[in-house]
């Protein structure tokens, strides 16, 4: 006997790929078990039992026919039938080899070929039908995809994260039914008048104690959490792997179409050779010369039995081929290279379930043949929104209250201010912290503030630095008149929310973007007329002009900062209509000379004109009519000269000349004599004007980086300067009248060609160790008494 195990290996699959065999692929299963039962049983008894039987027939060869023998054979039936009676046999004086010999022959030359190889035939065809069937889970081209696609999908379907998805959205609905309910409830009771006060609270208590029923959600741990995002990145790239073609359906198709046109074939060779399966065969052998007898009448001992096995099997046969015709109407009535999740969707209220195509589609269809439910599941690894859920909640376990707030500081404005950068969400832990008074978010993708923002009660600063940000109308109504300061950084300006031109509160705007080349030159900004309240507003691009939409706020706005990094500024005029601007910053704006638009600003307090092309100013005269101007940057320029009229800045208490290319100072700076400060440090000075002595006001000056050899006495008339810096240039002396600085806390004189520091330095009560800067070894030069009065604390 040959065991039906032998052939387990044709039709075994992994037990996961079961997913993917609908009803019929399972019922054609079981017929060809069946179909294979049947051959391996015939060729058993093909294999065990004589095949034939013959005997010889007296009958001339003429006559010899198959009518003969079946006469033969009914005659002795009846006789037997008619009772007994003595029979007496031919004797036909063959020994046992002979008629082994004589059946052995007549079953190769005169039985027909069907009922000889018949349950051959049976195993043959079966096993051709078990190959078609799992082609497609063997072929490497397709059983990888199958293997990964069954794999991922058992893990979504046993994820913990489907079920609380799934959870939270149905405990949603229930909650909108429940409100929907509440809401009649309250339509009918409010109708008749005679209902008492007391029955009508009653009634409307219960809808809400359904509505506040939290769902049944399992809580998620972190290692389940970061098991679930995997999973999303998992279903991620195979979707765009697997879309890509459709080997699978194709495959699939075409090992139905063989197995069709084979049933087609089976059938119709064995309707047409079934009768040759006969109880009587005549055999018509030339071997009278070792037997005597040339004709035979035999008997096929098995004939009986396989026509029975021959019509189950074409029974068999006829449903295979039924189920498989029904597979073709399926596959080509439907388009299944398109699988959509409209009820999926319309079910869990995920609305960015995406439809699939493709072989993607197709496993789909497959799958939903043997349970939907597994489609619903794994549609959650395809919402967007459902993965956003997961990263929340994963940054909620990550950033747990206590820890955000180890993280709080305070900025340079004294607020308290919590600063994340680079997470893939926004925690809502955050929105627990109500003590916050300043948000920075940097690098954070895709941000949607929640209703909780509302508990962030001291809110007044926030920063979006390439974080682009969703605020639901709600938010903005909370955040309209509460936010003070806002920043935001992006790639280009078009990008800001416009939701930040409607904060009506805001009193400082910092913007950092450029705008697109085709859009730099118009430089077009939002319209800024709902801030009625901004004072300060910075504007860090690419304008060739100063945006239009600035003179909206010109009756309000304070302090103006453009940093136009190096572009070139050319229109200025809008500034002339800014008449409260007190503070005025054109950095890196490719200025070559002082905006005249500038002059017209009478309450400008503070000019800033840091690194453009200035190499002239002999404008500053005009600055006469800005009467305010008490702070004036021109550092970081190419600036050659300071023209006389600097005598006429008698208001001017702060100037900023470092980092050009000075080599001289006029001696009508000395009538500046409001000046507190001077930098003119980083320049090629080679000496000072003696002048410079009568400014009496003077606190900070720095000449660090120059190329000075002596300073003129007349310096050291300057009594209130407190903070002298002569670093980096060629002083081989210092004047003793250092001795008349009593106010002077911090000198600078590292970097020089000194040899000696002058013992008067002690006479400078408010210098310390700590602000002397110089060598260690002219410091170990002054006297003992004066470094201990130094080191004095």
């Amino acid at each position: 006997m040959i065991p039906v195990a032998e052939f387990k290996q044709f039709s075994e699959q992994q037990p996961a790929f079961k997913l993917l065999k609908p009803w019929w692929d399972v019922l054609a299963e079981y017929l060809t078990v069946a179909m294979l039962m049947i051959g391996v049983f015939g060729c058993t008894l093909q294999v065990t039992q004589d095949k034939i039987i013959c005997l010889p027939s007296h009958e001339s060869r003429e006559n010899l026919s198959e009518a003969p023998c079946q006469q033969l054979l009914l005659q002795g039936v009846s006789e037997h039938m008619g009772g007994l009676q003595e029979v007496n046999g031919l004797r036909n004086n063959l020994d046992l080899q002979q008629y082994s010999f004589i059946n052995q022959l007549c079953y190769e030359e005169a039985l027909h070929w069907y009922p000889k190889y018949f349950p051959y035939l049976v195993v043959i065809h079966t096993l051709i039908f078990m190959v078609c069937t799992s082609f497609w889970f063997k072929f490497p081209g397709t059983s990888s995809k199958i293997e990964h696609f069954t794999s991922i999908l058992g893990k979504c379907f046993d994820s913990p994260w489907t079920t609380r998805a799934l959870s939270e959205v149905s405990g949603e609905n229930r909650k909108g039914h429940a409100a929907g309910r509440a809401t009649a409830t309250m339509e009918a009771q409010a109708g008749p008048g005679k209902a008492g006060e007391g029955e009508k609270e009653k009634v409307l208590a219960e809808p809400e104690k359904v509505v506040t029923e939290p769902p049944a959600v399992t809580l998620l741990d972190k290692k389940e959490g970061e098991q679930a995002k995997a999973l999303f990145e998992k279903v991620k790239k195979f979707r765009v792997h697997v879309e890509e073609g459709d080997i699978l359906y194709t495959m699939y198709i075409r090992q139905m179409v063989l197995k069709v046109c084979k049933f087609v074939a089976i059938l119709v060779y064995n309707l047409i050779y079934v009768e040759k399966i006969s109880f009587v065969v005549t055999c018509t052998v030339e071997t009278s010369r070792f037997t005597g007898y040339a004709s035979f009448c035999c008997n096929h001992t098995k004939a009986h039995l396989f026509s029975k096995l021959a019509f189950c099997y074409i029974s068999f046969v006829c449903v295979y081929g039924v189920t498989c015709l029904y597979t073709l109407y399926w596959l080509f009535h439907r388009p299944l290279k398109e699988y959509s999740f409209r009820s999926v969707r319309e079910e869990t209220g995920m609305g960015d379930i995406p439809d699939v195509k493709n072989d993607f589609a197709f496993m789909l269809h497959l799958i939903d043949q043997y349970d939907p439910l597994y489609s619903k599941r794994f549609a959650v690894f395809l919402s967007e929104v459902s993965e956003s859920r997961l990263k929340q909640l994963n940054l909620n376990h990550e950033w747990t209250p206590e820890k955000l707030r180890q993280k709080l500081q305070r900025n340079a404005k004294g607020r308290l201010e919590l600063a994340l950068c680079m997470l893939p969400g926004l925690p809502d832990t955050v929105f627990e912290l109500s003590e916050v008074e300043a948000l920075r978010l940097e690098a954070i993708s895709d941000i949607t503030f929640p209703p909780g923002l509302s508990q962030l009660v001291h809110l007044q600063e926030l920063s979006l630095l390439h974080s682009p940000a969703r605020l639901p109308f709600s938010s903005q109504i909370f955040l309209r008149d509460r936010l003070k300061v806002i920043r935001v950084k992006c790639e280009e300006l078009r990008e800001v929310p416009l939701w930040v031109f409607g904060l009506r509160g805001l009193e400082e705007l910092h913007l950092e973007g450029l705008f697109p080349p085709e859009l730099a030159r118009a430089a077009t900004l939002e319209s800024l007329r709902e801030l009625k309240q901004l004072k300060v507003l910075s504007l860090r691009s690419n304008a060739g002009k100063v945006p239009a939409s600035v003179t909206d706020v010109a009756g309000h706005l304070q302090r103006l900062s453009l940093h136009n990094d190096g572009a070139r500024l050319l229109a200025l005029n809008s500034l002339k209509k800014l008449a409260v601007l007190r503070e005025l910053e054109l950095v890196a704006c490719g200025l070559e000379r002082i905006p005249h638009a500038v002059f017209s600003l009478g309450a400008l307090q503070e000019l800033d004109l840091k690194d453009n092309h200035l190499r002239s100013i002999e404008e500053i005269l005009s600055f006469q009519h800005c009467r305010k101007l008490v702070t004036l940057r021109l550092w970081h320029n190419q600036i050659a000269y300071v023209p006389e009229h600097v005598r006429k800045l008698r208001v001017l208490e702060q100037l900023y000349l470092s980092h050009n290319k000075l080599e001289t100072l006029p001696t009508q700076l000395g009538m500046c004599s409001g000046l507190r400060l001077l930098d003119v440090s980083h320049n090629g000075l080679h000496s000072l004007p003696p002048e410079l002595g009568l400014l009496q006001n003077l606190q900070h000056l720095a000449l660090s980086y120059n190329a000075l050899e002596d300073l003129p006495d007349e310096l050291f008339f300057c009594g209130k300067l407190r903070t002298l810096l002569l670093g980096y240039n060629h002083l081989r002396y210092l004047s003793p009248q250092v001795g008349a600085l009593s106010a002077l806390s911090r000198l600078e004189l590292n970097g020089n060609r000194l040899e000696i520091l002058p013992e008067e330095l002690g006479n400078c009560r408010g210098l310390k160790k700590a602000g002397l800067l110089v060598e260690d070894t002219l410091y170990e030069g002054l006297p003992a008494e004066v470094r201990e009065k130094m080191e004095e604390e």
